[in-house]
């Protein structure tokens, strides 16, 4: 296929944030009462919007000071984000080779994007064309972030292929009509994750960068025809 627009996840993509964030998160929860371990935060919540994350923990964990337990993870988080958040092994070199016009859909908040791959050089590799759910009226699953990345950038659907590493971005592409890749971790614990993104609609599922830029050879490379 040819490819007019390449959309990244961030969270776990593009950098080792979600380890951070779950175990920053877990004690945050924790300290508010919750019986929750940080690889149950990573399961639970990883891939989800706050508004998301902010529900969940109201109906199954039934936390009440909602605000409470976000000001405590966030002066954790944002500090611990300072001191040790790195780019995914290999994705920076990826996506400074690809000729390709690039850009970033999470569904983190705009503040927490600029908080952390804000701090990387590799967030030069994609502003201004950043996009957080805090810009649309649904975060992924639904399309709408996928729409306004291709509607901003005058990029075809068809055309575009989304690299994200959670369920739900992966069927917030396909909903969106584009092509999805599922990514990896390779130091994910979480068993299966291969298989899941692949049943959600990801055409591949590839283990870090260099299965990665081999997966996007694979799409544009020419059909073979046979006589």
């Amino acid at each position: 296929m040819q490819i007019d627009l390449l959309i990244f996840d961030c969270d776990g993509v593009l950098i080792n944030s979600e380890p951070i964030a779950s175990r920053t998160l877990a004690k945050a929860l924790q300290d508010a009462g919750a019986a929750i371990t940080a690889e149950e935060v990573l399961v639970r919540f990883t891939g989800n919007s706050a508004s998301a994350i902010r529900r969940i923990c109201t109906e199954e964990l039934g936390i009440t000071d909602l605000d409470a337990v976000f000001e405590a993870w966030h002066l954790d988080i944002y500090p611990e984000f300072a001191r040790s958040l790195e780019p995914m092994p290999g994705i920076e070199s990826l996506v400074r080779s690809l000729p390709h016009r690039k850009c970033v859909a999470s569904n983190s908040s705009t503040d927490r994007l600029s908080k952390s791959l804000g701090l990387l050089p590799l967030w030069n590799a994609f502003a201004p064309s950043i996009f957080s759910a805090d810009m649309v009226a649904r975060p992924k699953p639904a399309p709408d972030l996928f729409h306004l990345c291709a509607e901003t950038l005058s990029a075809n659907p068809v055309r575009c292929v989304v690299i994200d590493d959670s369920t739900h971005g992966i069927t917030g592409a396909r909903a969106a009509g584009m092509t999805a890749i599922g990514f990896v971790d390779p130091a994910d614990p979480r068993p299966g994750r291969a298989k899941t993104l692949a049943e959600a609609g990801a055409i591949f599922v590839a283990t870090g960068a260099d299965e990665l830029q081999e997966a996007l050879a694979r799409l544009e490379a020419p059909l073979s025809v046979e006589a």
